[in-house]
């Protein structure tokens, strides 16, 4: 296996030769909306690197997401679902703006929380798009695993309790809710949505844990590890399919600190300027060449997935 400082280099070449596997938009399901990287805690693996200092990516506005579903209409886009991540979205000012004009145009719409402080200022709000669009407004909370302190060794300390309170909130009141766990620390997929079912039983919270769309368990990922990359023979080896990558069905919007909005490839890469696309979605319908760690762990060989 090649290390990590030689691998995931050429755009069209692997480290051995080899022709690299890309991923062609099969067709645009999720358009993702970064609104921001600053965030209430910071967490011990964040691949965003989200804190109440890292600006990094900017809030998105309502003008800002508007051009883009505007653009969406033009490209004839098949688009059924906007999702929303951070940072934490709902420290972002105008969030349940962003929501509501996404959710009136007829979208699906995910967004991503702690369900902390930040998402309970705006409890009035959200009920009140809850009572207008009812499910079509989904919210994803992230519990990390069904133990506290594990939850806590990710999140840090009196992390559990307000988390668990706002899922609580929002079971109670008839949202929409999903939640995303993490492998972090090892037991089988079978293990963990029994504890999170004995959890969620316990504690009156109605999320079907057996669902994957519903309970979204995500594999880990380290940009420093070494992982093999992905070739074209992969797919027959692994007994994959490209349309199986989530980079063939979704993108994502970011605004860089100081700059306009662009698109990326895909959730896991704002960073990564090999992945952007530039200001205009029709730019960004081509094939993306799965060239970083996360596309081979994350993605292909974790079968990770952001959206349901």
């Amino acid at each position: 296996m090649a290390s990590v400082l030689q691998a995931f280099v050429d755009p069209d070449v692997t480290v051995d030769g080899k022709r690299r596997a890309s991923v062609p938009l099969v067709q645009l399901q999720t358009l993702w909306f970064n609104t921001g990287t600053l965030c209430n805690l910071t967490c011990q693996h964040c691949y965003i690197e989200s804190s109440p200092r890292n600006d990094r990516l900017a809030y998105l506005t309502p003008v800002e997401l508007e051009r883009y579903l505007d653009e969406l209409v033009a490209l004839g886009q098949r688009t059924e679902e906007i999702g929303f991540t951070g940072g934490e979205p709902f420290l972002n000012p105008d969030i349940i703006d962003l929501l509501g004009r996404s959710l009136v145009r007829g979208f699906r719409v995910l967004v991503l929380t702690n369900a902390m402080r930040p998402m309970m200022k705006h409890a009035e709000r959200l009920e009140a798009l809850r009572d207008r669009f009812g499910a079509a407004l989904c919210v994803r909370v992230s519990l990390d695993h069904f133990r506290p302190e594990l939850h806590e060794a990710e999140r840090g300390p009196r992390t559990w309790k307000p988390t668990l309170a706002g899922l609580k909130w929002l079971s109670d009141r008839g949202f929409a809710v999903h939640v995303a766990g993490r492998s972090l620390w090892g037991g089988t997929d079978d293990e963990l949505r029994a504890g999170y079912a004995a959890l969620f039983a316990a504690e009156g919270i109605d999320v079907d844990t057996h669902d994957p769309r519903t309970l979204v368990l995500f594999p880990e990922m380290d940009s420093t590890a070494a992982v093999p990359e992905i070739t074209t023979e992969c797919w027959d080896i692994l007994h994959k399919s490209p349309s199986d990558v989530m980079c063939a069905t979704s993108r994502m919007v970011i605004k860089r600190k100081g700059e306009a909005p662009s698109v990326v490839s895909c959730t896991l890469l704002p960073y990564d300027e090999r992945f952007d696309f530039g200001p205009r979605l029709a730019d960004a319908l081509g094939a993306v060449k799965l060239n970083h760690p996360h596309c081979a762990k994350f993605c292909v060989l974790g079968g990770g997935r952001c959206s349901g």
